[in-house]
């Protein structure tokens, strides 16, 4: 079985390693920030990492996949940020995610943030993304976890 997926928002690759040691392959992966590019390059050898802002990327740009997993940008949404949701720019590039989501159509996807989502001062912002991902044809599943539980720091 094709067990190729995608990473947006990729960091470091936390997340596409996580992934990586359950037998899937991070075929391609997209980060912004230049001061992460050596570093995910060194971990993920083998995976082409796409260096542009998402929302200039043209989505015949990315690979088909099975699945996507990404964490787009939590600072709007962090109690310990500004706490602008999509007012903020980097609020808004939660949207990029789904327009991807919607033109590749894999069978799966994770879309990490931070707990600040759940607050109800983003509740509108999460309806909406909630609701978009149901429109794109996905059953969600919204999961609070903490990571101390599962051995990680």
């Amino acid at each position: 079985m094709n067990l190729n997926i995608i990473s947006l928002f990729s960091g470091a690759g936390g997340l596409d390693l996580g992934f990586q040691n359950v037998g899937f392959q991070v075929i391609w992966s997209n980060e912004y920030d230049k001061n992460i590019w050596e570093t995910h390059e060194v971990n993920f050898p083998n995976t082409i990492l796409n260096k542009k802002s998402i929302n200039l990327i043209n989505e015949k740009e990315i690979p088909s996949c099975i699945g996507i997993i990404g964490g787009p940008p939590c600072q709007s949404f962090s109690e310990a940020g500004a706490k602008r949701g999509t007012g903020d720019d980097r609020g808004k590039l939660f949207w990029d995610y789904i327009r991807v989501l919607k033109d590749k159509k894999p069978i799966f996807f994770v879309a990490e943030n931070v707990s600040g989502l759940l607050a109800e001062r983003h509740k509108n912002d999460l309806d909406s993304f909630l609701e978009a991902f149901e429109k794109a044809g996905y059953n969600v599943n919204v999961n609070l976890y903490n990571a101390s539980d599962y051995g990680v720091p």
